[in-house]
C-alpha cells in the first residue's frame, strides 16, 4: 500500500513549511509499507534549538491551515528533536547533531523517497 494522497499532500506541505524557515537536509519518506501507524515521515534539520522551534511552529501552522492538527508533540522543551504526529504523517525536526547521530534515513533506507522540490528553488529555475 503506497502513501495516501492526503499524506503525500501533508508531507510535501510540511516539507515546504520547514524549508520556508530555512530547514536543511529535508527528506520525505514513504513508510506506509513498513508502518501501520503512519504513511510518511518528514525529516528536517536545523543548526540550533531556536531554529528547530521556528521550523516546528511553521509546520504546525501550515498544516493547521489544511485541517490537520497534531495528535502528539514531543521533545519541544529540549528543542533538539521535536516530533509532530499528524497521524497520516510524522514530522521530525532535529538539531543537526541529533540528525547525524540518529541517522533516521539510514534506519528507514528501504523506504521510498517522496520527491520534494523547494518552491523557492523551482521558481528560481523557471525565471532563468
Amino acid at each position: 500500500m503506497a502513501v495516501s494522497a492526503r499524506a503525500n499532500e501533508l508531507a510535501l506541505a510540511a516539507a515546504q513549511a520547514a524549508s520556508d524557515k530555512l530547514a536543511t537536509d529535508i527528506v520525505v519518506l514513504d513508510v506506509s509499507e513498513q508502518l501501520v501507524i503512519t504513511d510518511a515521515f518528514v525529516i528536517a534539520s536545523a543548526p540550533n534549538e531556536r531554529q528547530v522551534s521556528a521550523i516546528v511552529d511553521s509546520v504546525e501552522e501550515r498544516l493547521l491551515g489544511m485541517g490537520a492538527k497534531p495528535v502528539r508533540r514531543e521533545g519541544e522543551r529540549e528543542g533538539r528533536w521535536v516530533l509532530l504526529d499528524f497521524v497520516d504523517i510524522v514530522v521530525h525536526v532535529q538539531h543537526a547533531e541529533e540528525r547525524s547521530f540518529y541517522a533516521l534515513e539510514r534506519l528507514w533506507k528501504d523506504c521510498p523517497v517522496i520527491p520534494f522540490v523547494d518552491a523557492a528553488l523551482a521558481d528560481t529555475g523557471n525565471q532563468q
